[in-house]
């Protein structure tokens, strides 16, 4: 197995998940820009600000936020910061221009996030092993960690967003829709092959176990349809297949998708999907 995943150490590892590297949440580039407030930095924040639909967004762009942003811009990773795509307790994700593409800027609020919640998906991943109960580095070490697990979904097959970058709490990735407007999701649509779509979500599934993952949060409500394909997004919260409640978290996510489908005419439930899932592996 490669370390293309970014925090396997492959060397170490009898099966996918089983060791991981500690996750670096101290200062970066970012934080010393936004302490720093050089010219071009204060013209940039102030930019922002301004700017008409940053201005409902408050507790996003704090400075060290703006420092990560700048820095992305910075590193060509981004030109300039649209509107919203879409908002939520833990994070807010913008669309954003980067050259002749969109791209999806996802910012986990550190003031807002719920601390509380994240925890279940924290205690027993060995990567937050160091990190204690600062809800900064908590917060940074999550961002990071979703852009590892999309690194590892992309690898095992699934169609997720391109990771691009990461910086800080602000994670780059592709875009997933057109002209502007992101791709509508699973639990917008009206399905006219339920049939071909659930067996494509039970191989995701099947693949990201296989890679040692499980989603965590698996529902309607975050795949897509894009390209007449499905894609799956959120995987911030996944945890390896060793977290002690990744069994809890994999059956919620079957239970989940199996509601979905059967509420479109499909003979299936949780615990048939369970054992699709897990049948490869535990053989």
């Amino acid at each position: 197995m490669s370390d293309e995943y970014g925090l396997l150490d492959e060397e170490a590892t009898d099966a996918p998940g089983d060791e991981w590297e500690n996750l670096d949440v101290t200062d970066t580039e970012a934080d010393r820009t936004a302490r720093t407030q050089d010219r071009e930095f204060a013209k940039f924040r102030e930019r922002i600000k301004d700017a008409d639909q940053f201005k409902v967004e408050g507790g996003v762009f704090d400075e060290a936020t703006l420092g990560a942003l700048y820095k992305l811009v910075q590193d060509g990773h981004i030109d300039a910061l649209g509107g919203p795509i879409s908002t939520g307790k833990e994070a807010h994700v913008f669309l954003a221009s980067a050259g002749d593409c969109d791209v999806a800027v996802k910012i986990y609020r550190i003031n807002a996030s719920d601390f509380t919640q994240m925890r279940r998906y924290l205690e027993g991943d060995p990567r937050f092993d160091e990190i204690g109960g600062k809800k900064k580095a908590v917060v940074l070490a999550w961002t990071r960690k979703e852009f590892a697990n999309l690194k590892r979904a992309k690898r095992a097959g699934l169609r997720v967003p391109e990771p691009i970058a990461v910086e800080r709490n602000a994670l780059v990735m592709e875009f997933l829709g057109t002209d502007g407007e992101r791709a509508r999701r699973l639990s917008e649509l009206q399905l006219e092959n339920p049939d071909t779509a659930y067996e494509v979500i039970v191989e995701y599934m099947r693949r990201l176990y296989g890679a040692g993952l499980v989603h965590g949060d698996l529902s309607e409500y975050n795949i897509l349809v894009h390209d007449s394909q499905l894609w799956v997004l959120d995987l911030g919260q996944a945890v390896t297949v060793h977290h002690p409640n990744s069994r809890e978290f994999l059956e919620r996510d079957c239970e989940n998708v199996a509601s979905f489908f059967a509420r479109q005419g499909l003979d299936t439930d949780g615990e048939s999907l369970l054992a699709d899932v897990t049948a490869a592996r535990e053989d």
